[in-house]
């Protein structure tokens, strides 16, 4: 037992002795005779697996890829050249470097909203990318564009604008059939055409303002041209803002006319009715004290007659006709609410004629004077406007001609009913000049009542009903005047409207003989900008 254990240490001795002895040889070894010897052991070996496919291997770069100290150097094996058939990488850095490349590629990549329907890998790539959601397709579309608001009023002109104002010009050419043109109890029917130019328009500065309203026109009957006549009423008005509370109001108006037709002031036998001219103005200061407005305004106005022309060629003067007439008034209203301003006004006025008496022997220079009440209101936009109450008296110079006073009823009115359907209600009372013998003057008072109903945006109509009395101070006459009209207007664009309208007007005199009846027929074409 001893002996046998004896002989195998001994035998363990001799082969490591061998060994040590082989690995010192190949040491001190040349690198061909190291490599020829390697060789010979290596291809024992089966690194692969695969006989058919045995592995090959290349030349390596001294110092390159080094892993073991001395031995790098000499060795022929890469360890960078990647896995063989079983799929296994030695180190594991090739793969890496496909990895890195293909993620900086797919960052690259710019991102594409995938259409409706869109299947397959890029899908679900993106849809990767983005988080599994649509996330990225609702931040790469484009923002929806916001719908313009409906206009309110399509057919409606929108003006011509200008520097600083905006201009509203248009023209009427109106044709139509009137039973009664001179308005008297003898009817003689014509054809007629009127040409109505207008402009309006307005400044848009921040502070101050200037505004216009000119209209004018010019009516010519075919078988009745004695009824010729122009009608012209403009004015402007401006505002000065001399402070936040102190402001300078400016008006100016033009008018040119004749006397009604069926009024007595128009004389027996004209060839042509007679054309009056009145050019005025009124200059005014007000001043705000918080809710508080107190407005002082003064005026003068001057009003011309042109000759009287007859039939049988001979003329008269109307310098009798002429005045002068100066006026002032004084306005205080107060801001209940911002919809809210009750005010109270009175004034006088004084007419001082060219001549001292006229035609008949009177002295027709006299003074007026007025007083009344109301408010201006706007309630939520439904009932706006103003309304007053009052009373207004003249006295003339000429001891024969009476004085006459009344109640005064002034109002502008307008009710939207419903989004359709608009009523307005004016009414208005003025002191008229009269030329007839014995008759002060003509105390006037009109009301009408104008309802307008849309049944399309470019299909409207209306339907108007006056009623006007003028009582004749210093006679017995008392004129009742009524009218009652029904127009349709069709708006083919903003441009162009087609209109056409039939009125019936008559008077009721407490004088006999002065009654009368018209009708009146008309179409208009009404250009506008």
């Amino acid at each position: 037992m001893a002996l046998a254990l004896r002989a195998g240490i001994a035998s363990a001795l001799r082969a490591g002795a061998a060994l040590t002895l082989l690995a010192a040889t190949s040491l001190a070894t040349p690198v061909g005779t190291a490599r020829a010897q390697g060789d010979a052991a290596l291809l024992s070996a089966q690194l692969d697996g695969d006989p058919r496919n045995p592995q090959r291997f290349q030349k390596g770069q001294a110092g390159k890829d080094a892993r073991i100290p001395g031995v790098a150097a000499t060795s022929t094996f890469q360890l960078d050249s990647g896995a063989g058939t079983t799929g296994f990488a030695s180190s594991g850095l090739g793969q890496r470097k496909k990895t890195d490349k293909a993620a900086r590629k797919a960052k690259a990549r710019p991102l594409v909203p995938a259409q409706a329907g869109t299947q397959g890998p890029r899908r679900r790539t993106l849809d990767s990318r983005l988080g599994g959601n649509e996330r990225g397709n609702d931040a790469l579309a484009s923002p929806p564009r916001r719908r313009p608001l409906p206009d309110d009023a399509p057919f409606e002109p929108i003006g011509i604008q200008a520097g600083a104002f905006n201009f509203r010009p248009a023209i009427e050419i109106i044709g139509g059939y009137d039973t009664n043109p001179a308005r008297t109890a003898v009817r003689t029917p014509s054809l007629y055409s009127v040409v109505s130019p207008e402009l309006k328009f307005k400044s848009n500065w921040s502070r101050h303002e200037f505004a216009g309203d000119l209209r004018g026109g010019y009516i010519g009957y075919r078988e009745l041209p004695s009824q010729n006549r122009p009608n012209v009423d403009s004015k402007l008005t401006g505002r000065i803002d001399i402070t936040h509370d102190t402001r300078v109001d400016l008006e100016s108006k033009f008018l040119v006319g004749t006397d009604n037709p069926g009024s007595p002031n128009i004389e027996a036998g004209l060839s042509r009715l007679p054309i009056f001219t009145t050019v005025g103005g009124t200059a005014g200061l007000g001043q705000r004290f918080n809710r508080f407005d107190l407005a002082l305004k003064g005026g003068a106005e001057r009003t011309v007659y042109q000759e009287s022309h007859f039939t049988d060629g001979t003329s008269a003067s109307n310098d009798d006709r002429n005045f002068n007439r100066y006026g002032m008034q004084l306005r205080g209203s107060y801001e209940l609410t911002p919809g809210v301003k009750p005010f109270v006004e009175v004034g006088g006025d004084r007419r001082v004629h060219d001549l001292d008496v006229d035609a008949f022997g009177f002295r027709r220079d006299s003074d007026g004077r007025f007083v009344k009440g109301g408010t201006t209101f706007e309630l939520t936009r439904i009932v706006t406007g103003d309304v007053a109450v009052g009373w207004l008296a003249r006295r003339y110079q000429d001891v024969t001609l009476p004085e006459f006073s009344g109640l005064t009823f002034d109002a502008s009115l307008t009710w939207v009913v419903s989004a359709l359907t608009t009523a307005k209600l004016t009414a208005v009372t003025r002191a008229d000049e009269s030329r007839v013998p014995g008759v002060s003057g003509v105390f006037t008072r009109e009301v009408a009542l104008q309802v307008e109903h849309a049944f399309r945006r470019w299909l409207t109509a209306t339907g108007r009903l006056l009623y006007g009395n003028d009582d004749y101070v210093g006679s017995p006459r008392d004129d009742n005047r009524y009218s009652a009209s029904a127009a349709l207007t069709y708006k083919l664009t903003r441009d162009l409207w087609l209109k056409t309208e039939y009125r019936h007007e008559w008077l009721r005199s407490s004088v006999p003989g002065n009654n009368y009846d018209a009708d009146v027929i008309l179409f208009t074409l009404r250009a506008q900008r």
